[in-house]
């Protein structure tokens, strides 16, 4: 027996989760009589962190909204920067995002990684436990219920990554303050009482050193400093923030 049928159309940035018959102005959804909103949604393969503003008929309604026969429905995406109330911003991401968390830590972001795959129900859990926003390009680990907060990461390119990110969220940026290897924080280390640790060209070549104040990996500007002082002034430049590292 047929259910309610109701007309659904879907914002130009969410249609990319939809069947390709869905992806073009309204189509028609046959529901059960029962299920959310939210979930209709979502059987329709857009993760509930992606939706913004639910229209029916004109006016907004919750995720819990069960829709009737005959009813329009308008799915909006989430607005940007999206505030993520109630919590400091901090981040979680997937196995398969170790790029984009040494880029965000390089900015000074709280971004927690999973370099081994612990699996969906671990990280979802990791999420709630640490009041961290997921991200992931993973739909099904963003639809788990017990996720804190999410978000899809849209690029497969670490650059496109970081630039969705941070103007996504607007997270404060503080660059060359966290490890980009564990996310700890770093602090000015004396020349002196690291240099035994030191080889002896770069011993010889540079006086200015942090240290990370949990696994103690020491940094300077080395080799590869000018590409990452490229990839912050670029982020600042756009986002905002104080580009220069410590002194």
């Amino acid at each position: 027996m047929r259910g309610p049928e109701i007309t659904i159309s879907f914002a130009p940035g969410l249609r990319l989760f939809a069947a390709p018959e869905r992806r073009e102005g309204r189509t028609t959804v046959v529901t059960d009589g029962a299920s959310t909103l939210g979930h209709v949604v979502e059987s329709l393969g857009v993760p509930l962190t992606e939706v913004g503003r639910l229209l029916v008929d004109g006016r907004e309604v919750p995720v819990s909204h069960v829709p009737g026969a005959g009813e329009t429905v308008e799915v909006g995406a989430v607005a940007r920067p999206q505030p993520v109330p109630g919590a400091e911003l901090r981040f979680l991401l997937d196995v398969h995002l170790g790029t984009l968390a040494r880029r965000l830590r390089l900015l000074g972001v709280d971004a927690a990684y999973e370099s081994e795959d612990i699996g969906d129900p671990a990280l979802a859990a990791l999420s709630a436990a640490e009041r961290r926003v997921m991200l992931s390009r993973d739909r099904g680990l963003l639809r788990r219920r017990e996720l804190w907060a999410g978000a899809y990461v849209y690029s497969d390119r670490p650059d496109e990554q970081l630039r969705d990110v941070l103007g996504r969220f607007a997270p404060a940026l503080a660059p060359w303050t966290r490890c980009t290897a564990c996310n700890g924080r770093l602090e000015d280390a004396d020349k002196r009482a690291v240099g035994e640790r030191l080889e002896h060209g770069t011993r010889r070549s540079y006086d200015v050193f942090a240290q990370c104040t949990v696994c103690d990996r020491l940094y300077w500007r080395g080799a590869h400093h000018a590409r990452l002082e490229a990839i912050v002034e670029g982020a600042v430049a756009e986002f905002g923030g104080a580009a220069g590292p410590p002194a």
